[in-house]
């Protein structure tokens, strides 16, 4: 999609307001506005609660849609385009008010025409919702661990103190970078892949717990761990010591683990001691791809899950009983639709409601609840 009018860019589709650039660039500074009516600049969908924001991966764009799988945003031309327009190989997304934070990857070799050794994208940005990037970290098309560089960024949070936590896979760390780009912390050792003190194999995805430690899922090692920020292992899950490749973790409400088990097809909730309470195989409907590698499972407030069926190429929401509540994307059919999600997607990574980070880090300590930016 190409915003209402089909422009050939990658720009988010919404009505233009002049003033709307220098109101963003106010909240970056002010996480902890007080009551006013800057809310009413914002087009009456965008960002609304309930809508879902999709890292539809190989399409090389993020896009927000309406319940209904009807696209009301988009950033990211769409497939065709290989260039810093698009977020190539995008993996996560997520809303810090009406900003945009995404980390992307790149193309792996061979997927598309002109990426026969891999278009690498490397960069984790904050985009406003006209598409404008007003901050960055990593350079497109540069690989590498010097300052302000990454090494398949697989993940970004914004942290409530203004820094961002990123899962830089191939250098084997987490980094937390502040806005002027240094590393204030870090676990792992930058390109060392191992299970030792401080060693992380191909990792995945990092959020903030409210008891501030940090909930690391470890891919390549078959586990998550929650670290001190003194860099102790104090929790290790495993979903009963299976082995498969944890993709993604998130801390519950009620203390209990939510595991996207990726090796073994599942997402898996476990409470403290790595008891399998709840599951859900996503490989298992006529014609399902025989490993769809499910790379994001996300607890909503009602209950509800909605995992990212990456191989599958569709996002779905299920019920505590294993019912199908809603699906985009077409099982095992990756597509690109410019208009509805329903009926095109292609491996899409991540998918996040708005307004719900139930397990996951809220951007801010505090916010107005009307404006339903945040919970």
């Amino acid at each position: 999609m190409k915003g209402s009018t089909r422009e050939s860019r990658g720009r988010g589709r919404i009505s233009r307001v002049a003033v709307f650039a220098a109101i963003a660039a106010l909240l970056l500074l002010l996480p902890q506005v007080g009551d006013s009516q800057w809310w009413r600049i914002l087009d009456k969908h965008f960002n609304r609660p309930g809508n879902i924001l999709i890292s539809d991966q190989f399409n090389n764009r993020v896009i927000e849609i309406e319940k209904d799988g009807h696209i009301i945003w988009q950033y990211g031309v769409g497939p065709s385009d290989l260039t810093a327009t698009s977020p190539l190989g995008v993996n996560d997304a997520q809303r810090v008010g009406p900003l945009t934070l995404i980390a992307a990857t790149g193309v792996p070799p061979g997927l598309e025409p002109g990426c026969d050794l891999g278009c690498p994208d490397n960069r984790v940005f904050l985009i406003d919702p006209f598409g404008d990037i007003i901050w960055q970290y990593g350079q497109f098309g540069v690989t590498g661990s010097d300052f302000n560089q990454l090494n398949t960024p697989v993940q970004a949070t914004w942290l409530p103190n203004g820094n961002v936590l990123i899962t830089d896979q191939g250098n084997q760390r987490i980094i937390e970078v502040d806005r002027g780009k240094d590393i204030v912390w870090q676990y792992g050792q930058t390109g060392i892949a191992g299970n030792g003190p401080n060693q992380l194999d191909s990792p995945n995805s990092a959020e903030l717990l409210a008891n501030g430690h940090i909930l690391i899922s470890d891919e390549n090692n078959n586990r998550a761990i929650e670290v001190t920020r003194a860099l102790d292992i104090v929790a290790t899950f495993t979903a009963g010591g299976t082995t498969g490749a944890i993709a993604f973790a998130s801390r519950l409400p009620n203390g209990h683990t939510l595991l996207t088990d990726a090796g073994n097809n599942r997402a898996v909730e476990v409470d403290r001691n790595d008891f399998i309470v709840w599951q859900y195989v996503t490989n298992t409907e006529p014609g399902s791809n025989s490993d769809p590698s499910p790379s994001r499972a996300i607890r909503l407030r009602d209950g509800l899950t909605i995992i990212s069926d990456q191989f599958n190429d569709r996002v779905i929401i299920v019920d505590r009983k294993g019912k199908i509540r809603a699906t985009y994307g077409i099982l095992n059919t990756p597509g690109f639709d410019p208009d509805n999600a329903k009926v095109g997607l292609n491996a899409p990574y991540d998918a996040k409601v708005n307004g719900d980070y139930t397990g996951l880090t809220p951007p801010f300590f505090r916010f107005p609840i009307k404006w339903g930016w945040m919970f």
